[in-house]
């Protein structure tokens, strides 16, 4: 009997949610996606050492000749980024999605100008703006910097999307592909109801994605919906159909490992046929709607306040690295930083909540799953040397 992944495959386009590589050519997927936490993982793993000097190296020269180590370590963070999703082009056979700075994702002219670097980055490598999506925030702002550089060709994934209203703005700006956060609308709900878990159909991620879905194909947008942020098999299960999904190495290889059979739950054609309004979407609408929507609005920032702490620590992560190859400092200062800065109330140990990043990298540093990551697991987990005193 074929595999549940084998299965999806015929009606879904997966996609690697991951940085790294040796996954991505373990798994075989069409596209890959990466953030700011899944880089800063990769750039902590000894394979990869080389992609991080070697992006350190050109920033270095990009900058110039006694340029200060911030300005450099400004180049490396946009190099670094288009390093890894340069090899992940070797690799897959469609599109990397490499994201704009979440510090901003409220600056609609600043995440212009920063995807037309980004492309001409990657153009510059060789690689073709067409295998390229640009990820920016669902803010309004960040809708309308999209919807500015779809324009010029340069194709965009809006991320950080939990609610219709996102949604719907997206396609009305011509997006190319959204990725509503089907886990962590599931941590919303089962914190603000109290709940542990909620049956397949019920879980309110899956709904909420199913509701976008059916709103597309019922008017015919073009923005393609992938799925995102899984916290468990059923969850992938339940939006078999989608455009695209793109899941973590852990939940590809439980995909991969299981047989039985799979039904197609999201059907453009049944969509067709429901009888849904459409929802007129202006400026004003759009931030009515936002402010109703608690989810929606707690999650979006938190996750522009996580993805912006993982900019910060590869950061942190960089200047070590610059400064341990300039004989400025020795390894491991930034690194000890690095972990302070998830560490919000300094109790030694990172929880969920403090996180704030990407659901999937937790998961895997918190080796004994007790909910929270020690220096030590980090230490182990990503590869540093902490400093612990």
């Amino acid at each position: 009997m074929a595999t549940l992944l084998e299965q999806l495959n015929k009606v879904t386009v997966t996609v690697a949610d991951t940085g790294d590589i040796n996954s991505i050519k373990k798994f075989k997927p069409r596209d890959a996606t990466t953030n700011p936490s899944l880089i800063t993982a990769a750039a902590q793993m000894p394979e990869y050492a080389d992609v991080v000097e070697n992006g350190i190296k050109w920033a270095e020269k990009q900058a110039g000749a006694g340029a200060s180590d911030e300005k450099v370590i400004q180049f490396a963070l946009d190099r670094l980024a288009v390093e890894f999703g340069l090899r992940i082009l070797e690799v897959v056979p469609g599109r990397v999605s490499t994201e704009v700075d979440a510090r901003l994702s409220y600056d609609t002219e600043a995440s212009i100008e920063k995807g037309k670097y980004l492309i001409s980055q990657y153009e510059a490598a060789g690689a073709t703006r067409d295998r390229v999506l640009i990820k920016i925030a669902s803010t309004w702002e960040g809708i309308r910097a999209a919807e500015a550089l779809e324009k010029e060709g340069i194709h965009c994934n809006l991320t950080l999307l939990f609610g219709t209203h996102q949604a719907v703005a997206c396609a009305e700006a011509g997006v190319t592909l959204i990725s509503p956060f089907v886990g962590r609308i599931l941590d919303w709900y089962k914190k603000k109801e109290g709940r542990d878990s909620y049956p397949a159909d019920e879980d309110p991620g899956v709904v909420s994605v199913t509701k976008i879905f059916n709103y597309y194909k019922k008017f015919g947008h073009k923005t393609e919906i992938m799925g995102a942020s899984f916290r468990n098999m059923d969850e992938i299960i339940g939006l078999a159909g989608s455009d695209l999904l793109t899941i973590a190495p852990k939940l590809l290889d439980e995909l991969q490992n299981t047989t039985g059979t799979l039904e197609l739950k999201l059907d453009a054609e049944k969509a067709k046929a429901m009888d849904l309004q459409k929802i007129p979407m202006d400026e004003a609408t759009f931030r009515s709607m936002h402010e109703q929507d608690e989810m929606a609005k707690e999650k979006l920032d938190e996750g522009i306040q996580g993805f912006s702490k993982a900019i910060e620590a590869l950061e942190h992560l960089l200047t070590e690295r610059y400064q341990a190859m300039k004989g400025k400092a020795t390894a491991g200062k930034a690194a000890h930083d690095f972990f302070k800065i998830y560490d919000l109330d300094g109790d030694g140990f990172i929880t969920r909540e403090e996180w704030a990043g990407t659901a999937e990298v937790f998961d895997a540093l918190d080796v004994n799953g007790d909910g929270q990551i020690s220096p030590q697991e980090m230490a182990a987990g990503l590869g540093a040397a902490f400093r612990l005193n």
